[in-house]
């Protein structure tokens, strides 16, 4: 095992870089936390903004509230726009790329609508969640909007069925939680969290406060909160290694989840 930047670099020029060995130098090599002070929110976009100004407004005042204490980057969902967008696409018979641009405008029409509503705070909405401006809003105004849509456009790997494209909103924004290193991934939903069942069409269904990824899969819920992919991506990743589930629709649950409190579902790794 390398403990010298020379020694992986020699791997580096001897091995190809799917090589065992690189992979595990690699591995062991120190990674920089980018953003660790600063937690991911994603509002979702048909469980809160598409529901208006009674859903939207009373979540803008949290937000500005909680910036002073957190360091907050806002990911918008794209909700039922485009799933419209994807079934006229879908019967087209256009490709998993091209949907994900289409859905990609939708996110970003609400990141826009966000952040015209929190331009009087100083709460600005970035084109995509890149470090050319992200920290310096941070450090000014303590929070930043972007589009939740993962920048994979035409490049989306398309999925195992069908052409909906299976990295969207929810794995966008924590594809920046991770990568930045943050602190936190909250997701701001329409429900109390994750259910045995869909709490919408069943009555007996029951709150999970805490669950593995593992075993909402063994349990078949692995598609019922959060996008399907996003499980691996929790399983995968170096820092974010838990995710929580909060019901934005209830005033003080943002604030609580971002105290620390257990509000909704947390959902781990292991």
């Amino acid at each position: 095992m390398p403990n010298t930047t020379a020694e992986l670099e020699q791997l580096l020029m001897q091995h190809t870089l799917d090589d065992p060995r690189v992979l595990q130098a690699a591995e062991a090599a120190a990674d920089h936390r980018i953003l660790p002070n600063a937690t991911v929110l994603k509002i979702g976009g048909q469980s809160v903004i598409d529901r208006g100004r009674a859903a939207v407004y009373p979540l803008v005042d949290e937000i500005v509230a909680a910036r002073r204490q957190h360091t907050l980057m806002i990911g918008t969902g794209a909700g039922t726009r485009a799933r419209h967008l994807y079934s006229i696409a879908a019967g087209l018979g256009l490709p998993a790329g091209v949907l994900s641009q289409l859905g990609a405008s939708v996110a970003d029409q609400n990141a826009a609508m966000l952040g015209q509503l929190l331009a009087k705070h100083g709460i600005s909405a970035v084109s995509h969640a890149g470090m050319s401006s992200v920290p310096l809003f941070l450090a000014e105004v303590n929070a930043v909007i972007f589009s939740g849509m993962p920048p994979y456009g035409l490049w989306m790997r398309p999925a195992a069925e069908g052409v909906i494209p299976p990295y969207r909103t929810d794995a966008g924004c924590f594809l920046v939680a991770e990568q930045f290193g943050c602190k936190a991934m909250i997701y701001v939903k329409d429900e109390d969290g994750l259910f045995t069942a869909n709490p919408k069409t069943s009555k007996n269904a029951t709150l999970i406060p805490k669950i593995s990824v593992d075993e909402m899969k063994a349990r078949g819920l692995h598609d019922s909160i959060l996008e399907f992919l996003v499980l691996d991506l929790i399983k995968a990743a170096r820092h974010v290694r838990e995710v929580q589930v909060v019901n934005g629709l209830v005033p003080g649950n943002l604030t609580r989840a971002l105290a620390g409190e257990h509000v909704g579902t947390i959902i781990t790794a292991d």
